[in-house]
């Protein structure tokens, strides 16, 4: 790797032997990695996947001390993936008591850490950083130092900022020193697409199914697909943005995808179209029968599997304000055709908290609360955590979760039968 003058005298020591820690430890990652160099990182502000306060992770508090001490904060505000917590989430004394005492009892101290280190504000708690309502979206070509999968995903496909999929301390960093070594997803060669992806089904896919299918078949690789502009448009407005956010994180978790592109809609394959394919792209199509032998392959990990749900969790990534509305009148509508008022399972959907307070304004909260639904800012993942609250019959329509988690799931339409009518009638 090839190192500017001012960038070697960081690595000698100029800024602080912290700093000059943080520069070797970002050197030797890009040497693992082949990289040629060493680059600015660009945008107004950066992504931290870590922000649960685990009581087992004390390497990561003494490592946040060190750069407080040593004021090698983040030269940039920075947004962070959601709390573990919330009393609002159904949860038993027992429960409670080992997210308390055994598990997330350092997350008022790791708090206080973060807004030190650069916090954007108190509420900046959320894996959907990019939305509006949040306000870390990057720009376009901006490079980040992000590690969220589902985050970066979206970053590199729909917002065509620049990042790789980089680990949870790596990212702050990149963010601390201000660089990022240059391979991969930074350079134009890597952000090539070395699948074909044919969308062949009869009708609009399941944003989450769909996802997982590819991250499976093409894992870390960069995929080009054909066919889903059909379904979703040319332009990237709040309904296709929403439908990509839930796929890019299915194909993020469910294999290791950073980037992907849909021809005639994400920025890159609109203004290089099919230049991006490599020669020699893998073929890949998917119709209905491919998402059915894909879902029926999911394993069900439950004691029981034909246990009754306790729980459902929507939102992992964090639903955006348009699922909150939409979702809001298909509860309702499926409440009244079935006969009930309230839904049958505990049911919490999941947003950051800056949506939420933007739903909380609108006529819709007032009416979803009817219904029985719970709204939160929790990471389901992190509560599903909890080894007792894994033990429980719990249901979601998130491929990310399902795949982390003892949750087992449905698509969106089969979570809304399960939740208004019941498992009988699912």
């Amino acid at each position: 790797m090839q190192l500017t003058e001012q960038q070697q005298e960081i690595l000698n020591g100029s800024r602080g032997e912290t700093v000059a820690k943080a520069m070797k430890a970002l050197v030797m990652y890009g040497d693992v990695f082949g990289a040629d160099k060493m680059v600015p990182v660009t945008s107004e502000f950066n992504h931290l996947v870590t922000s649960f306060g685990l009581g087992v992770i004390s390497p990561v508090y003494d490592l946040m001390d060190k750069l407080i001490e040593a004021g090698a904060v983040s030269g940039q505000k920075f947004s962070a993936d959601p709390r573990p917590l919330d009393p609002n989430v159904p949860a038993n004394l027992l429960q409670k008591l080992i997210f308390k005492k055994f598990m997330y009892n350092k997350q008022d101290f790791y708090e206080k850490q973060l807004d030190t280190l650069g916090l954007m504000d108190k509420d900046a708690f959320t894996c959907a950083c990019y939305m509006d309502e949040v306000g870390n979206k990057p720009k376009k070509g901006d490079v980040l130092s992000w590690s969220e999968s589902s985050a970066v995903v979206y970053a590199n496909s729909v917002l065509g900022a620049r990042c790789n999929r980089n680990s949870g301390i790596m990212d702050l960093m990149g963010s601390v020193v201000g660089l990022v070594p240059h391979f991969g997803l930074l350079t134009d060669e890597g952000r090539k697409a070395g699948w074909i992806v044919r969308v062949e089904t009869e009708t609009k896919p399941e944003a989450q199914l769909l996802g997982s299918a590819i991250g499976m078949k093409v894992m870390e690789d960069v995929p080009y697909i054909i066919g889903l502009d059909k379904w979703l448009g040319d332009e990237l407005d709040d309904s296709a943005c929403t439908y990509l956010k839930d796929f890019g994180a299915a194909t993020a978790s469910n294999g290791a995808v950073g980037l992907y592109h849909v021809e005639n809609l994400t920025p890159e394959a609109k203004e290089q179209g099919r230049e991006l394919i490599l020669d020699g792209a893998q073929v890949y199509v998917i119709d209905d029968a491919e998402l059915k032998r894909v879902k029926d392959s999911y394993p069900v990990v439950w004691k029981n599997p034909d246990a009754k749900p306790r729980l459902c969790f929507m939102g992992c990534p964090h639903m955006s304000l348009r699922q909150l509305t939409d979702w809001t009148e298909k509860v309702e509508a499926a409440l009244r055709e079935a006969g009930n008022k309230k839904v049958v399972i505990p049911t919490v959907f999941t947003a950051a908290p800056a949506v939420l307070r933007e739903f909380e304004a609108t006529e819709y909260a007032e009416r979803l609360k009817k219904t029985g639904v719970i709204t939160s800012y929790i990471c389901p993942l992190m509560y599903m955590n909890n080894p007792l609250c894994a033990k429980m019959p719990v249901i979601t329509s998130s491929n990310k979760l399902r795949t982390y988690t003892t949750a087992k799931y449905y698509t969106d339409e089969e979570i809304l039968v399960q939740i208004t009518k019941g498992g009988d009638e699912a």
